[in-house]
């Protein structure tokens, strides 16, 4: 594949919105093909795989939860054999939507041994030795993971193989989850050396554990960048006007909020087109000084505001 102008080492493509054909991201809906039957989706992801790798994203994020992802990924890399792609994928969550837009229940949450053992053989199945990251899917403080010696042992071994482990965090108590889990051993190491969490201009309350968790050492992905839409459609009006002053949308200043995160070692972004993903990109290449940061991280919300207005968006 032909090698990008302009290399974009810190942003990833996340491909959640694309994989499955519901979901809760607001703005989606009329970027998707008509009807969202697998073929039609397929496309539609190879289209925004083709763009983001031209643009000069080269790390990809999935999970065995995001529908077919895994699937279209796999075709794409076996079609286009870009060689300098990393991959990321999750475990933990189960799509059981059956390609339905108005199932009652699209995944299904299991941190347990048997789960883990069986979608790592799922994962590797598809994405082979490109897949450099797996992830626990949506930890929290309550899950049995922590209390669980095999599972640890067991995801401590993917060392060997020369994968890193991670894992991703959702709810209001992010922070204690992130510090928490980065305590765990296992054979004499670390369980974990990456974490994926949540931090946008709404939601902001894991900064300070990412900030240690990079200080430590340890990658750092930012996911719902856009806070699942909700800056694109509804931005505060405080920050559609800094964009406009600007003459970009606000996911770009959103990204580039994102972006300016010191601690943040990749940035992902998850559009559901080609058109979605130029705007988002948008936020690469601009600057944000200072005050601009201080002005827009003024619009946080509460966590436990934000978790609870993100559990009531419906899968459409």
């Amino acid at each position: 594949m032909s090698t990008p102008t302009h290399p974009l080492p810190r942003v990833g493509l996340g491909l959640a919105a694309l994989g499955r054909p519901a979901y809760i991201n607001l703005g989606r809906t009329d970027q998707l093909p008509p009807g969202r039957d697998i073929e039609a989706m397929k496309g539609a992801t190879h289209e925004v795989l083709d763009a983001a790798y031209q643009a000069g994203v080269r790390w990809i994020d999935t999970a065995r939860s995001y529908g077919l992802a895994e699937d279209f990924l796999a075709e794409w890399l076996t079609e286009r054999r870009p060689e300098d792609v990393t991959v990321s994928s999750k475990w933990g969550y189960a799509y059981v939507g059956g390609w339905r837009l108005d199932a009652e229940v699209h995944e299904a949450k299991e941190h347990s041994l048997d789960r883990f053992r069986a979608q790592w053989t799922e994962s590797r199945e598809r994405l082979g030795g490109v897949l450099a990251l797996y992830q626990v899917h949506s930890l929290t403080a309550d899950s049995p993971l922590f209390g669980d010696r095999a599972l640890l042992d067991a995801l401590a071994a993917l060392a060997d193989d020369g994968v890193r482990v991670g894992f991703s965090t959702s709810g209001p108590a992010q922070a204690d989850t992130i510090r928490r889990a980065f305590e765990l051993t296992a054979q004499g190491r670390p369980v974990f050396t990456s974490v994926q969490s949540t931090w946008n201009l709404l939601e902001q309350s894991a900064g300070d554990a990412l900030a240690e968790a990079a200080e430590a050492g340890n990658s750092v992905l930012v996911k719902e960048t856009l806070a699942n839409g909700r800056l694109v459609v509804e931005p505060p009006p405080a920050i559609a006007a800094f964009a406009s002053e600007r003459n970009v949308t606000p996911d770009a200043v959103a990204v580039a909020a994102v972006l300016a995160q010191p601690w943040a070692s990749t940035v992902l972004v998850g559009p559901a087109s080609t058109a979605q993903l130029a705007s988002n990109l948008g936020g690469a290449g601009l600057e944000l000084g200072a005050g601009d940061l201080a002005l827009l991280c003024g619009f946080r919300e509460s966590a436990t505001d934000y978790w609870a207005s993100r559990s009531s968006l419906r899968w459409h």
